[in-house]
């Protein structure tokens, strides 16, 4: 499965990393070291204590949630968004993993919700101009791949077989990137969800593409009523998702400098 964003986290980052970077570790260590400390700690321990409580407490709000997420989502710059002047270059369309195993290759029901909207998003693009071969990259733990998945989705949806790629052997986006060197040009359009693109773009940099990015959609959700402001399930999940972005574009940069 991908590592992307709304899928279940593996690689880059170890599972111990992962299972550390939810908000409910956090609320669960906090418990036991105010527990543990608070009746002898000193007052600055005190201190430190209440202002990582009301912290852990912000980020499992929509408010916390979707603050997170806006500042990964707005980390690709402007340079490195599609223009105009791409509509010639070659899509590629990262999958967002499969929530089960398929039966066959029209098995949709077995995409998670991630790999949809960002088919669809690549379909959306593909449509604007004139044709252009589109790459779905994507392997996963099955005998059938996530990208032979999406690539029959891909044609029930318009896209002629011809134009349609298929890389099968990746797990992870780094993999995904490395695995395209050299079978297409330096110019591409990357499509994944926003919150994933900024680590996208920095495995794609290091596989030596000047790639442009385009968001299929976005995890941020305005402010809008009273239920912003109180702990929510979902906006633990966004914040864990926003740290593991944060978390595994760190870890893909250090790799880009160790030349992968």
């Amino acid at each position: 499965m991908q590592d992307c964003g709304e899928s279940a986290p593996v690689a880059p980052i170890p599972i111990m990393f992962h299972i550390l970077l939810s908000p409910m570790t956090w609320a669960l260590l906090w418990l036991a070291a105010a527990w543990a400390t608070w009746t002898r700690a000193r007052a600055w321990w005190r201190v430190v204590l209440v202002v990582a409580g009301i912290a852990i407490v912000v980020l499992c709000t929509p408010l916390g949630a979707n603050a997170l997420i806006r500042a990964v989502e707005t980390r690709v710059p402007a340079s490195a968004r599609c223009g105009a002047g791409d509509a010639g270059a070659p899509i590629v369309v990262l999958s967002g993993g499969l929530q089960d195993e398929p039966r066959a290759q029209d098995d949709y029901i077995a995409l998670t919700p991630s790999s949809w909207r960002r088919l669809r998003g690549g379909v959306e693009l593909w449509r604007r101009a004139a044709p252009v071969p589109m790459t779905i990259a994507g392997g996963g733990p099955f005998a059938i791949s996530e990208s032979a998945v999406l690539a029959r989705l891909a044609q029930d949806w318009g896209v002629p077989a011809q134009l349609l790629h298929e890389e099968t052997k990746s797990a992870t986006t780094w993999e995904s990137a490395m695995a395209l060197r050299g079978a297409l040009p330096p110019r591409v359009r990357v499509v994944s969800s926003a919150t994933h693109l900024p680590r996208a773009l920095v495995a794609f940099q290091a596989a030596g593409f000047t790639p442009c990015m385009v968001a299929s959609d976005s995890l941020y959700v305005p402010m809008g009523s009273v239920g912003y402001f109180l702990p929510q399930l979902s906006a633990m999940q966004k914040t864990h998702i926003a740290l593991y972005e944060l978390v595994g574009a760190v870890s893909y940069r250090w790799r880009a400098r160790r030349g992968g």
